[in-house]
């Protein structure tokens, strides 16, 4: 017996409307990932309290960020206002004007945008003012949902600086990687940079998110051995990158042409490694965005040129930067990263 018209036609608005609800649900349960991430933001980094004022600066790429924080505040006690902005070219580009004016005139403002903003007058002025900043450039749904923003930021605070105390000293660096890295060279006389803990709670200061890495200046000249670069040198990698470096200077660099061409304009001092530092952030993701991947347990970022500002002495107006994965690191022979975790 053949089925009528209609029968057939009520089938398949019922495998429709099926397929509709297992979307809907499955948008329910992102959006409801993407608000706890979002409130573990404002609760352990910013320490927001109900009743503050609450800006959040949004572009055009960023808006479901945007709507997660906006939802998570709210659900704070808090009555929070979305501003939302062309997207700008480059970091470091200023905010239209009145952007500027509700940044100083709020408690706590989140930077949700394509392009930081946190080298800008505008924040600079928030924080004068004594707004509490929040920086995330380069935000993505998926560092909310289940990324490096989606941490206790008390308990990165503690690890990091706890490892910092651990540390204090440190003469050497063995670096070894399962890409094939197997670098050394010296921190003699170097203080470690505790500072991107990602805590935000006290009135007038400034972080940056994912925060969890622990730095320091490398001792120009000392560093020597293999490096392979397989996660970012100046730009994401398809394939390794291999360079020697000998007196703390990198030469035959292969496949990373970005990067030469970065170092270059620096002369000799762009190819000297300046910085070394591990991620410490259980949550950052490795193959995240360059600004996530580095934070990563089990990562090494390294930066070749500019580290007069950690305490260096090499300044040639270049900072080329490039993150491994699967990394070991010795300090004074003792293991403190280990097949993605920390030792201690």
């Amino acid at each position: 017996m053949r089925p009528s018209l209609f029968s057939s036609c009520s089938e398949e608005t019922h495998v429709r409307f099926s397929l509709a609800r297992k979307v809907y649900a499955a948008s329910v349960v992102f959006s409801t990932a993407m608000e706890e991430g979002a409130r573990l933001v404002l609760t352990t980094s910013a320490g927001l309290r109900a009743g503050e004022k609450v800006l959040v600066v949004i572009d055009e790429g960023t808006r479901s960020v945007g709507e997660a924080f906006l939802a998570a505040a709210k659900g704070l006690g808090t009555d929070p206002a979305l501003l939302e902005i062309r997207a700008r070219t480059t970091d470091g580009e200023e905010p239209p004007e009145p952007v500027g004016t509700a940044m100083a005139a709020a408690d706590l403002v989140l930077l949700a945008t394509t392009y930081s903003l946190t080298h800008t007058h505008a924040r600079r002025s928030a924080n004068r003012a004594g707004a509490r900043v929040i920086s995330m450039p380069g935000i993505e749904e998926g560092m909310l949902r289940q990324g490096g923003l989606a941490t206790d930021w008390a308990k990165i605070h503690e690890v990091v600086r706890r490892t910092a105390r651990r540390l204090r000293g440190a003469r050497e660096v063995h670096l070894t990687s399962a890409a094939g890295t197997d670098l050394s060279f010296s921190l003699e006389g170097r203080d470690w940079i505790s500072e991107d803990t990602g805590l935000c709670t006290r009135k007038g200061t400034v972080t940056t998110l994912p925060a969890g890495e622990l730095f320091i200046a490398v001792v120009e000249g000392s560093a020597s051995g293999r490096l392979v670069v397989d996660v970012h040198f100046e730009e994401r990698l398809r394939g390794p990158a291999t360079a020697q470096i000998a007196d703390g200077t990198a030469s035959r660099i292969v496949g990373a042409q970005a990067a030469v061409d970065a170092m270059n304009r620096g002369g000799k001092d762009g190819r000297a490694l300046g910085r070394f530092g591990f991620g410490l952030n259980p949550q950052a993701r490795v193959m995240g965005p360059h600004l996530e991947a580095e934070k990563a347990v089990g990562s090494a970022h390294l930066g070749f040129g500019d580290n007069l500002v950690i305490g260096g002495k090499i300044h040639p107006g270049v900072r080329v930067e490039c993150i491994l994965s699967e990394v070991r690191v010795e300090v004074d022979s003792r293991a403190v990263i280990e097949k993605g975790r920390l030792v201690e």
